[in-house]
């Protein structure tokens, strides 16, 4: 994939831990202290890892997982995304929108069955992260929702709708609310729940059933259930979400404009809290 970012994979930091056994690929975000948060470097680590183990004749199926508590809160608030995309403004916000886009995509574009194991908080594009695998395995702790509205910006892949259903994906995507593990899997959203002591040891037994299929069986099943979701508009639905969501996160709005307030005397711990606060 082609992303304009600064650093190549070789350079980076790592944050992308990488095995392979018995036909299976493991991928974990490794950044436990910041929520396994999502940047630049670490899109273009993933993809590059995502990409590396769909080349790999040995690999059949991918695990996809956080290392830590929570599988991930999203794209990382922390990072410099303006100094990033200094265009700013509507055309700066859709150009980092379509770089989100494709490496969201990027689970879906794998040849290969990818299953997403997840634990704790699993929030915005790290949520739609984890819908874009073709499996999702959580734990009883688990935490699923698109809180972006919140904070008056919007979600680069707005696949919520595709599983769960129009009136459901209107529920959580105007209000920002997550749901537990076991309303995620009674709206379609992922496949089963866990106890947390046992998801690993389930995810992997089922990895290991997949691999026992060959890569010809696995490989055009993938593609024609993939297909025929794109022949339904899957595809292009998805990329006029990033011309409408470029609209707003190029808009200052009077929530915007407090919650940087906030973050900018008190810090983004305080700001998030005040924005929460409004909801409880």
């Amino acid at each position: 994939m082609a992303l304009d970012f600064h650093k190549r994979w070789s350079e980076m930091a790592n944050e992308i831990e990488y095995e392979v056994r018995d036909r299976i690929a493991r991928l974990q975000i490794n950044r436990p202290k910041s929520m396994n948060a999502i940047h630049p470097g670490l899109m273009e680590e993933l993809s590059s890892a995502i990409g590396q183990a769909d080349a790999d004749p040995e690999v059949h199926v991918l695990v996809l997982s956080g290392k830590g508590p929570n599988f991930g809160a999203g794209y990382d608030l922390k990072f410099d995304w303006d100094k990033h995309y200094p265009e700013g403004g509507p055309m700066g916000a859709r150009r980092m929108l379509t770089d989100c886009l494709e490496f969201e995509f990027t689970p879906w574009d794998c040849s290969k069955p990818v299953i997403a194991m997840v634990r704790g908080y699993c929030l915005a594009g790290s949520c739609e992260l984890a819908m874009m695998c073709c499996v999702t395995f959580a734990s009883e702790t688990a935490k699923f929702g698109e809180p972006e509205i919140r904070f008056s910006s919007s979600p680069p892949a707005l696949i919520m709708p595709w599983l769960v259903g129009l009136k459901k994906a209107r529920e959580l995507l105007y209000t920002g609310d997550l749901i537990d593990a076991e309303e995620a899997v009674r709206v379609g959203m992922i496949n089963r729940v866990f106890p947390d002591d046992r998801l690993e040891e389930e995810t992997l037994r089922f990895a290991r059933r997949v691999a026992t299929i060959s890569l010809e069986g696995l490989k055009t099943t993938k593609a024609s259930i993939n297909r025929g979701a794109e022949i339904a508009g899957f595809r292009e639905a998805l990329r006029y979400g990033v011309e409408s969501g470029a609209i707003l996160d190029g808009t200052v709005t009077e929530t915007s404009r407090k919650f940087d307030e906030v973050r900018e005397r008190d810090g983004l711990g305080a700001a998030i809290r005040w924005r929460e606060s409004q909801f409880e």
